[in-house]
This record gives C-alpha cells, structure tokens and sequence, in this order.
C-alpha cells in the first residue's frame, strides 16, 4: 500500500483518490462504461469516457515532450470546447497544475496573472495572441496556439496545436502517485483590495465543492449544463462534479434567453446552474406551450432573484439555491423551492460557519457581519493564494477562511447575503475588482483621481458606477474616456455609469470614502454609456472551434 494511500484510509474524511483525482477517475470510468458519453457539446461531438482518457493521455505526452512535469504550471487561455477540455485533463493526467485564465484579460491584469502563475507553457487561442505583443511575459517561454495560426510572439517560441498530439504509450511514469491534496489548479479571482488572487484548489477541494454534500441535488443519472466559462468555478463544478459521479455534462458557447431550452432539448440537459439574471431572463419570456416540454429536472438560481415556487411551477423543476466562491466548497444550500428571496440556504453537512464583527467575534442574532468558514475534513477548502503569503495569512485567520461577505441569520434559520464587504463588482456572472478597473480609469491623462463603485441593476446583480475628478485646469469627457477604457479593459469591466466631481470625497488619513459614493448613488449629474447609445459587446473567441 502506497502511503498516501495509507494516510487516506486512516483518516476517511479525506476522499480517496479513485473518488477525486482526475486521472484516477477517468481510468475508472473509461474502464467500466467506455462508451457512455461523458461530455456533449451543443453543435458539436459528444465525447464518450474512453474517449476523454485517450485525449487526455495523448496530451499529457505532448505536455511532458514539450518539459512539463508534475507540479509544474501551464496556463490555460482558450474558450470552452473540446481543445480547452483535453488541454485541462491532459495537465492533470501528468499530475501537473492547470491554470485557466479569463479570455477577456488584456494589459496589466494579463502580465499579472502570467507572472503569478509562474509557467513556462501558455496554451492559448489564435484569436488573443496579438495581446501577448509587447507586455511582458515573465517566465514564459512557449506559447502552444489552438483554434487557428500560430504567428511570431516576441520573447517565446510559438508552437502549432499538433505540437499537444502524443503517443500516450510513450507516457513517461509518474514520479509519485497522484494525492487528493496534491493541486489540481489554480483559478484566479478579481482582486479587491489588490491585484487578483490565484487560489490553490486541491482535488478534495473540488470533490468536496462539486461533490454529493454541496450538490446533495445532483445524481450520477444527471447530465449538468456547462454555461459558465471553464475559467471559473462556475465552469469547473459541472465538469468536476460529474466526472466524480460517473454523469455527464453539456457544453454550450454561450447563454442565449431565444436559445436556451433548445440547447437544453438539444443536449439532453437534466441540470443547470443559472445566475440571477440568466433567470430573469428566463422567467420574463411570454409563457408558452413548450415551458415544461424539456428534460431539465432541477434549476440552481444564485443568486435566489426569481419566485422559486412560481418558476417551478410553470417549468416543471425543482429550484435550489446555494452560496459558494472560489476557495470555499459549497457551505450553504437551500431546501427545494425556497420561498423567501436573497436566501442562501443553510450549512451543509461537513462546514462550520459564523457570522463575525471585525474581530472575529460572534455578532447578536439577526445581525450582519462577515461569514467566516471551516470544514471537518482536512483539504476541503483552498490552500492558501499562489505566491502571495500576504493574502494568505489575511484571509486565514484564527483557523477560519474569511469570506469577506457580508451575511445575516433570518427568523427561520436561513442565511441571507446582506452585502461585499470588499469592493468587489458582480456583473452579469462575473466578479469584477474595482483595484483593476479603478488603475485603468487612472491611466487617462486627464483623470486626477477616480473610484468604481456598484449601484444596483435591473437584472438582480450590479453596474458599474465611475465617479472621476479630473486634473486641475482639464475636462473629462465620458464618452472619450469610454473609448479610452475599452482596448484596456474586459466588456464586462466597463463601466456603465461616469460621474464628474471637482474631488472625491476622504478620511483625515485620505482614503477615499465609498460609502458616500455608493449611497449617492445614480445622481442627477450622472452619464449613463447605454442611454449615449455606446454598448459594450463581449468577444466571441474561436466560435465552433475545436
């Protein structure tokens, strides 16, 4: 008996690997049901198990020829499909990390993460490869391009797609047997008080997140919608979670309100996650005669923004909510079809949660405070930042992860999100850091000094408000300075709102009061981008590739 596997079964609240590392679950399934289908791409293939382990092993050759090893980094920049989903695999078969990045990230945030990630292999697609020109790549030393041409980057060798196609039989051994707290990835969050966070994710960490105690709801008969990127958590549950149950998941490039129970149809969807406003959109459609003609069974809405009861009914589907993030694994979940909304849920089985004042200590009942997290098992929740003891220490503290979220306990026992309580942005899915969008609004020559701040939505979640102070003696244009943020930010970081003040306003120690602005809100002063006719359109990278 190896070790680690020792270690496992002495202590049980540790998963064992055949339940949780990637690679052990792929070579269980492909050898007890090769041929049942694992993951279905709306418009595309659908790859069965022994297809998925082929891929992955004939990667992870390609992967080592080209030097990784295990533990080493590779970052990750593609679009969901296929090439991302034998990519990610074929790093963890090696026992190597795999380290997706935003597709949206451009300039500083992009240096950033590169340098922090500290890899020497990126795998990115064609469409991104002109924002690798003139920044700097650190450590980075090969760029394998997918979904089109490689051309010249300065700095890096650049390698054809063919250059991941091995001979899996040429596979090198393992040097060690692959552990469920060895790290599986590194996932990066936005930053809110600095630059953005990479978080150390184990595979206990991911089984305990996407496993049967936070997904209580999810069964090995399901197949889960993927329609969240795989660069986030959102994206990473489905895939995770029923790889380790033996399901399947459904792929789809993108959430569409006109497209969406087609794909569901399409695709044999019997699970799907929505956010607030994906949900709202739902909802809001004309009811008609095909409302309850689909194979979806359970909808999870986070946040809880819809009538959980009157969306059951008229789909036909049991509604759940839930509160997770990045480093956590899935401490509350609700009851079916919650009726209250804002809701959370309660813990589940295996987390310990309190509500705390700055001090750690327990707030009175009914009030707010940070939501503060443990688990029972060991590995359960995430190791610590990447190469940023700083962050670390902060956020683990007194032997709790401090969320940073602000919560309170209702009357009837539920947990209720009350507010960030870092300067954090939620924008149609994503977590945006008001640190990052704030250094570019800085960057225009003629803003003296600026804040990004939240005001509400229509859609359940946040816009972006800019209130900017311009340098003595210029002017600040709103529409220029849109033009200005828009090749240095992602879509979803522009901000919607701009206001021009003569200062902002500070403490006696000079730091910018927020709370005023936020409470200010949408004065009249403001300039709204929509009503100026300037909209803000993602990009769509390498549609239909793989």
């Amino acid at each position: 008996m190896m070790a680690d596997e020792a270690a496992v079964r002495r202590d049980p609240r540790i998963p064992a690997a055949n339940d949780c590392v990637l690679r052990n679950l792929l070579e269980r399934w492909a050898g007890e049901k090769p041929d049942a289908p694992y993951a279905v791409f709306h418009g595309g293939p659908t790859l069965t198990f022994a297809d998925m382990r082929d891929r992955a092993a004939a990667t992870a050759t390609g992967l080592a020829a080209l030097g990784v090893k295990q533990d080493d980094t590779v970052v990750v920049w593609l679009p969901n499909g296929p090439d991302c989903l034998k990519v990610w695999f074929g790093i963890n078969w090696l026992g190597a990390v795999y380290v997706p990045i935003n597709t949206a990230y451009r300039g500083r945030l992009l240096e950033h993460v590169l340098a922090n990630s500290n890899a020497r292999i990126v795998v990115a697609h064609a469409d991104l490869l002109e924002r690798l020109d003139g920044i700097d790549l650190a450590r980075v030393e090969r760029v394998v391009v997918v979904g089109g041409t490689p051309r010249p980057i300065a700095g890096a060798e650049v390698l054809p797609a063919t250059s991941l196609d091995g001979d899996a039989a040429a596979l090198p051994p393992l040097a060690r047997a692959i552990a469920p707290w060895d790290t599986q990835s590194i996932v990066y969050t936005s930053g809110t008080t600095g630059p953005s966070k990479g978080v150390l994710s184990s595979y206990a960490h991911l089984f305990a997140m996407a496993g049967r105690d936070g997904f209580s709801m999810v069964g090995t008969d399901d197949r889960y919608m993927c329609n969240l990127p795989l660069f986030h958590v959102g994206g990473t549950i489905p895939v995770m979670g029923m790889l380790a149950r033996g399901g399947s998941v459904s792929f789809i490039d993108q959430f569409t309100t006109d497209g969406f129970w087609a794909s569901i149809r399409e695709t044999g969807t019997t699970v799907v996650l929505l956010l607030g406003a994906m949900a709202t959109f739902v909802a809001k459609r004309p009811p008609g005669p095909g409302d309850r003609d689909h194979p979806l069974r359970t909808v999870i809405i986070v946040p809880l923004a819809e009538d959980a009861p009157a969306f059951a009914a008229r789909f036909g589907v049991a509604v759940y909510t839930l509160y997770n993030m990045t480093e956590i694994s899935t401490p509350l979940v609700s009851g079916l079809n919650p009726a209250k909304l804002g809701i959370c849920g309660r813990p589940r089985p295996g987390v310990s949660l309190r509500i705390v004042d700055d001090n750690d200590c327990e707030v009175a009942p009914g009030e707010a405070g940070e939501l503060i997290v443990r688990t029972d098992g060991p590995w359960a929740l995430n190791s610590g930042y990447f190469q940023n003891p700083e962050a670390t220490a902060k956020a683990w503290r007194n032997g709790w992860f401090h969320t940073g979220d602000a919560f309170k306990i209702n009357d009837d026992g539920d947990f209720v999100f009350v507010d960030r309580m870092k300067d954090t942005i939620r924008r149609r899915g994503e977590n945006i850091s008001s640190f990052e969008v704030e250094a570019e609004v800085a960057a225009h020559p003629d803003v003296n000094e600026c804040a990004v701040v939240p005001v509400p939505s229509e859609l359940s979640e946040d816009e972006i408000l800019c209130v900017v102070a311009p340098v003595p003696g210029r002017s600040i244009d709103p529409a220029e300075l849109t033009a200005f943020l828009l090749p240095r930010l992602a879509h979803f970081m522009v901000p919607r709102y701009v206001r021009i003040v003569a200062a902002l306003p500070r403490t006696p120690t000079a730091k910018i009061q927020k709370h005023l602005l936020r409470s200010e809100g949408l004065a009249a002063d403001v300039w709204d981008r929509e009503a100026a006719g300037i909209r803000v359109r993602r990009e769509r990278i390498g549609a239909g590739a793989g």
